[in-house]
């Protein structure tokens, strides 16, 4: 099992490119190199800036390169899709730039990177619903084609520049729970995007984590690592609370802090002959991200100690 660990900002917190307690990028580029991340993603459109000369010049500093980009956007609304798509332009443009380090491509990795992570966000009504599989409002059937005709035309967009878009059911956005990931596997052909599927984003929906890795192999690209705090994580889904605010109280922990069997993980993985890249996540209140090193370095070290293959 060929695996390389890479990062991603939220586990610094950056989530909303527009709240004031963000740190620094070139703090969290740092830092990342500092963990010994071969890579990290993009994070939300806005807070790297799209400078490739400018962006290059930090990761080649820092010894780390751009695993994926990142849409995070409502990809329903049809008022949002010129932006949305805007925004895969200038995500694709930057991330593809010849002057930016490349990862390198092995044996056995379906696709080359950078990918690009599609994700829906931005609906209330699904955000305070997050990992209420009985109580978040499902789309119409109309809605859904809505949806999946935005969600393909973002993929596609990502394919003309040679980037392979990967879909990543998110918790509190209208792509979270089982029926809805066996919906979208059925309507989005695997030539046009493959899978990202998050292991806490999984646990949080009520999915097993191991158990859904096995069942999506075929669609499987890139995958992303986070740990659950299970008393957090229950005190969360008894109240009313928006997804990110939950983390914010600490639903998400280190690799192996939480409840998550990370030996069984790796068992699935070598199980399908996974071979590809890693993304450790851990979303956290961004005025909480003087522990964030500590924190993805304990994750990183924990991940050597039971087997994983670095």
């Amino acid at each position: 099992m060929a695996i390389q660990i890479c990062g991603a900002p939220c586990c610094w917190g950056v989530d909303d490119p527009k709240n004031p307690y963000l740190p620094p990028w070139t703090r969290v580029l740092e830092e990342a190199g500092k963990a010994g991340y071969s890579a990290i993603e993009l994070g939300p459109y806005g807070y790297l800036p799209i400078d490739a000369e400018l962006v290059a010049a930090e990761l080649e500093k820092n010894h780390i390169a751009i695993v994926a980009g990142t849409i995070f956007h409502d990809l329903l609304d049809p008022d949002n899709q010129q932006s949305v798509l805007k925004a895969v332009d200038d995500i694709c443009t930057l991330i593809t730039d010849p002057r930016l380090p490349k990862l390198p491509y092995h044996d056995g990795q379906k696709f080359r990177t950078p990918y690009m992570t599609v994700m829906d966000w931005g609906h209330d009504v699904r955000d305070y619903a997050a990992g209420h599989a009985d109580k978040a409002p499902r789309l119409s059937p109309d809605k859904w084609e809505q949806f999946m005709c935005h969600l393909r035309a973002v993929c596609e967009r990502a394919n003309e520049y040679g980037v392979r878009p990967v879909i990543h059911p998110h918790a509190g956005g209208y792509l979270e729970f089982s029926d809805e990931i066996e919906a979208v596997v059925r309507d989005i052909p695997y030539e046009i995007a493959g899978l990202c599927l998050d292991t806490g984003h999984l646990y949080y929906s009520g999915m097993d984590p191991v158990s859904y890795l096995k069942k999506y192999a075929d669609r499987l690209d890139y995958v992303h690592f986070k740990d659950v705090n299970e008393p957090i994580y229950q005190q969360v889904l008894g109240e009313h609370i928006r997804f990110f605010d939950g983390c914010g109280k600490g639903s998400m922990c280190p690799i192996g802090t939480g409840v998550l069997d990370y030996t069984g993980i790796k068992n699935a993985l070598e199980e399908i002959g996974y071979s590809g890249y890693i993304t450790i996540e851990q979303e956290r209140d961004p005025r909480n991200a003087d522990t964030s090193l500590r924190d993805v370095k304990a994750s990183v070290d924990y991940l050597k100690n039971i087997g994983y293959i670095l």
